[in-house]
C-alpha cells in the first residue's frame, strides 16, 4: 500500500458510522484524503464513530442507502474518485429477525450505489465490501476461492451472495467497455478490533461479560472462523482501489482478504486465548444448548489470489489481533483519547506492514 497515494484524493464511503467504515474513514483521513461519508446514525451506543471522533476530519452525511435520490445527490456533490461501499445490515442473527431490512439494505443498497455511480463521471474505482459468508457453504476444511459459487443459507449470507451477483451484472452490463470505472468486490473474514459494540458478535460479547463479570452464553464453541484484525482487510481494500485506479480491467473482480491459515480458530480457542491475556476479570462462559438458528460451522478463505496479484498478505497474526483489540478496550475504559489511540494503532500497523515487506 502506497500511503502517499491517498493524499488529496476524494473518497466516498458508505457505512462510515459503522465499525469497519469508521476505521477506514479515520485511516484515510490520516493519509490526507478528502473523505465524505454517507450512512445511518451509528448502530450502537457507544460506537467507534463517536468515541474516536471520526467525524472531526471528514464530511459526514446521515442518510439511507435505500433512498436512491438522496444517495445520488450526495455522490454528485462530493465528486469522488473512489467509492468504498461498506453500508450493510451485517449480523447473521439479526437477518433472521429482520429479513426484509437485510435484503433491502444489502442488495438494493448495493444496486443503488452502482446505479448512482453510472452518473458520476469523477469515479474511477468502486470497492463493494460483501462477506466471507457470500459463498455456498459446504463445510469444507479448505478455504473458499473467489471462483466458488455464491450461496448463503441464512438471509444475511444469502443477501451478500446476491450483492455479489448484482455487482457482477452491473460490471458486465455498464462498466465493461471503456467507461473508466473499476468495480470490485471484497470479502473479509470475522473482523475484530477496538470499538466494536455490536450485539451477537463474539469479541464484543466477551468484553462486555468480562467488564461486568457476568456469564456469557456461547452458541457454538466449536465453530471455526477466519479471525482477523480490522486493519488487515482494510489495507487490502486500499491496495485494491489503488490497483484499480491504474488498471481497472485487471482488478475489477472479486477478492478475498482473509487471515493466514493459522488465523482460522474455533470460538473456544479464542476465548481461552483472551483469558490467558487477561490479568483479572476472566471470561466466564457456558455452552448455550438451546436450539439456535442455523449458522455455518466451518468457514475459511483462500487468499492466494490477493497474495499473487496484489502482493497483499495479512500483517497481524491472531494473537496480535486479539492483543490489539484488548489494548484498545482497556485504554478506552481508562478514559483515554480514543481518536489519538486509534490513529496510533493505525500508524503502528503501517510500520509493521512496511517492515514485513
Amino acid at each position: 500500500m502506497n500511503t502517499n497515494f491517498w493524499n488529496n484524493k476524494k473518497v466516498f464511503i458508505t457505512g462510515h458510522t459503522g465499525f469497519k467504515g469508521g476505521w477506514l474513514s479515520l485511516w484515510l483521513q490520516n493519509l490526507g484524503a478528502n473523505v465524505t461519508g454517507f450512512a445511518l446514525n451509528p448502530p450502537t451506543n457507544p460506537s467507534f464513530f463517536e468515541v474516536a471522533n471520526v467525524s472531526q476530519g471528514m464530511q459526514s452525511i446521515i442518510g439511507d442507502i435505500r433512498h436512491f435520490d438522496q444517495l445520488k445527490e450526495a455522490l454528485e456533490n462530493s465528486e469522488p474518485e473512489f467509492v468504498f461501499h461498506l453500508a450493510a445490515q451485517s449480523l447473521v442473527r439479526e437477518s433472521y429477525r429482520a429479513p426484509l431490512d437485510t435484503y433491502s439494505t444489502n442488495v438494493m443498497g448495493t444496486v443503488n450505489i452502482l446505479e448512482a455511480v453510472r452518473y458520476i463521471s469523477s469515479v474511477k474505482s468502486v470497492v463493494c465490501v460483501t462477506s466471507d459468508k457470500c459463498y455456498e457453504n459446504n463445510e469444507w476444511v479448505w478455504g473458499y476461492r473467489e471462483s466458488d459459487p455464491m450461496g448463503g443459507f441464512d438471509p444475511y449470507s444469502n443477501s451478500k451472495g446476491c450483492a455479489e451477483l448484482a455487482v457482477a451484472a452491473y460490471r458486465n452490463s455498464f462498466f465493461s467497455s471503456g467507461e473508466g470505472v473499476g468495480i470490485a468486490t471484497a470479502r473479509a473474514g470475522n473482523v475484530i478490533g477496538g470499538g466494536d459494540w455490536s450485539s451477537d458478535r463474539l469479541l464484543p460479547d466477551l468484553l462486555r461479560a468480562s467488564h461486568s463479570q457476568s456469564e456469557v452464553n456461547i452458541r457454538n464453541p466449536s465453530a471455526i472462523r477466519p479471525w482477523q484484525h480490522v486493519l488487515d482487510p482494510l489495507s487490502g481494500y486500499l491496495q485494491l482501489a489503488e490497483a484499480q485506479y491504474a488498471k481497472k480491467e485487471e482488478y475489477s473482480e472479486g477478492w478475498n482478504f482473509g487471515p493466514s491459515y493459522e488465523g482460522a480458530k474455533s470460538v473456544s480457542w479464542v476465548i481461552e486465548a483472551i483469558n490467558e491475556m487477561m490479568t483479572d476479570k476472566k471470561i466466564i462462559w457456558k455452552h448455550d444448548s438451546d436450539i439456535q438458528p442455523h449458522e455455518a460451522n466451518y468457514l475459511k478463505l483462500d487468499i492466494s489470489k490477493a497474495r499473487d496479484k496484489l502482493n497483499w498478505s495479512p500483517t497481524l497474526d491472531i494473537l496480535s489481533a486479539l492483543r490489539l483489540t484488548l489494548d484498545w478496550s482497556e485504554l478506552h475504559n481508562a478514559g483515554n483519547d480514543m481518536r489519538a489511540i486509534s490513529l496510533e494503532q493505525i500508524t503502528n500497523f503501517e510500520k509493521l506492514k512496511i517492515n514485513k515487506l
